[in-house]
């Protein structure tokens, strides 16, 4: 669809008046160059989330958009406010959002091994205690799963999945800690990740994998990306 020209002072002022027609979707500005794309459903939709995947797809092809970055049933859309103006832009959401890709890519599917428990894994005992199951049916469950990848960022090449079974969910800790070690295999709420790198964490850690999750050398530094399927293996429980 053709793209409206916008004066400086004119893409400012509609900056306050943005609103969405496509009664899914909360549209919002976020500084002068990019439109934050929510879902208004508060709740976690898988459903919700492949269109957002879709969306980015159709979105990051067209010429008017600089930049697109997938959150948890959001997205964040870049464009150059001198060239495009916010309206032109949501109107290009809209129609991509009533129009989702009839063919969907093929997800990839990542196995990643796991060592349960021990030193790397001090909270899984916690954890499968607050679950009301034993050790071994907590580790069975977590690896039984099947994970979606619903975006990366946070730090380079964390990996925000879901797909966590229920009975093994569990707020994030009060107090985070100041350190959790590179490979640590985590959960936090209704998420699962992986540590790509020494860093402070309010997860809880159930293991460690000696998978590579970020590396500068690669073609493609970040190993997981929005749409993958990750399943966990277990290597070996130290528990």
């Amino acid at each position: 669809m053709p793209i409206e020209l916008s004066p400086w002072n004119k893409t400012m002022r509609e900056f306050d008046s943005i609103t969405t027609s496509a009664a899914e979707l909360s549209i919002s500005p976020s500084g002068c160059g990019a439109l934050l794309v929510d879902s208004r459903n508060s709740v976690f939709s898988k459903l919700v989330q492949n269109r957002f995947f879709s969306l980015a797809r159709a979105l990051e092809t067209d010429q008017a958009i600089s930049e697109v970055v997938l959150g948890v049933n959001n997205l964040l859309v870049m464009f150059d406010p001198v060239v495009s103006s916010p309206s032109a832009i949501e109107q290009l959401i809209q129609s991509q959002w009533l129009n989702p890709d009839a063919h969907p890519a093929t997800p990839r599917l990542l196995e990643i091994p796991v060592s349960y428990g021990g030193k790397a894994g001090e909270d899984l005992a916690m954890l499968a205690e607050h679950a009301g199951i034993s050790i071994d049916q907590w580790i069975k469950c977590h690896s039984n799963a099947t994970y979606e990848v619903a975006c990366v960022g946070s730090m380079p090449g964390f990996a925000y999945m879901t797909g966590l079974p229920a009975e093994l969910t569990k707020p994030r800790r009060a107090s985070p800690r100041a350190q959790l070690a590179k490979g640590t295999v985590i959960i936090g709420g209704t998420q699962a990740g992986v540590m790509p790198c020494t860093a402070p964490s309010g997860w809880h850690a159930v293991g460690h994998t000696d998978v590579d999750l970020f590396d500068i050398q690669r073609q493609q530094p970040c190993l997981l990306r929005p749409g993958d399927h990750v399943r966990f293996l277990i290597r070996e429980d130290a528990s």
